[in-house]
């Protein structure tokens, strides 16, 4: 069960005055993404046919999703009378399939899925942080501290997970490095930009990969700060094998915030 319900989130505390325009459009974006949790569980729970305590983790992380989903489109529905949560995630699944009809990991071994697990929740940890940190809306920073929460526990689970894989399968720091950098990199694949435009675009319009990545990116990108994204990068290290600590860290950790500045600052100048 998850560790919070609808119930604890503040609903009639919300401030219409408090919430920008920019941040409703991330927040309806997100709603389709979180949701959409069903068909990866399907997913791993096949790639980890022979693990049945994983499977039911992987359970559990799915009910825990897709409670992020129906919370962000309920404040979503509450923000914007005129957005229908439901009408729109079917939008978004009529258009965007997640590859689920395999039988092994699209990342070479169980190792590089979990690891490949572990950086998506160490972007939705910082999201959802950083989110919350950029809001003065009181019931959406409430949400987004819950849920940033439960995207850090994920990704303990999956660490935790990982590293009995790695004593199984001897996936070195390099390999690990390959999965991790090839995992963000996605970060502009179809799923994010196509969420933007099932949730935000008018009903008629076509979509556009690079106009609504970039719209996303313009907006989503904007909320972080330097503690957000030090963060990150020190989670993401911590799951290829390198210290977080050291000298690399300090280096990744000034590259990723002027990395993340310059990205949001030109998609914002592009969008």
């Amino acid at each position: 069960m998850p560790q919070w319900t609808p119930d604890d989130i503040p609903w009639s505390e919300f401030d219409a005055a408090k919430l920008s325009p920019d941040i409703l459009k991330v927040v309806k974006a997100a709603s389709m993404v979180e949701r959409n949790a069903g068909d990866y569980t399907d997913y791993l729970k096949k790639i980890f046919r022979d693990d049945p305590e994983f499977q039911q983790l992987a359970v559990q992380w799915r009910a825990e999703e897709v409670q992020h989903g129906d919370v962000l489109g309920r404040y979503a529905e509450l923000a914007d009378p005129e957005f229908k949560f439901q009408e729109r995630f079917k939008r978004f699944t009529d258009g965007y399939k997640v590859p689920v009809d395999l039988d092994n990991s699209v990342r070479g071994s169980l190792t590089g899925e979990l690891l490949a697990r572990c950086i998506v929740e160490t972007g939705t940890s910082s999201f959802y942080s950083a989110l919350r940190d950029a809001t003065d809306e009181p019931v959406l920073k409430a949400i987004c501290h819950r849920i940033a929460g439960d995207e850090f526990r994920h990704y303990k689970w999956f660490y935790d997970g990982m590293k009995h894989y790695i004593a199984r399968e001897g996936v070195g720091i390099f390999r690990r490095a390959m999965v991790a950098i090839g995992r963000i990199k996605e970060t502009d694949d179809d799923e994010l930009a196509y969420a933007y435009h099932a949730a935000v675009d008018p009903l008629d319009a076509v979509y556009d990969h690079d106009r609504c990545n970039r719209e996303y990116a313009a907006r989503a990108y904007g909320f972080y700060r330097p503690v957000h994204t030090e963060r990150a990068v020190s989670m993401v290290l911590k799951v290829i094998g390198i210290d977080p600590t050291g000298w690399i860290g300090d280096k990744a950790k000034a590259f990723a915030w002027k990395k993340m500045r310059s990205r949001a600052e030109a998609m914002r100048l592009a969008a």
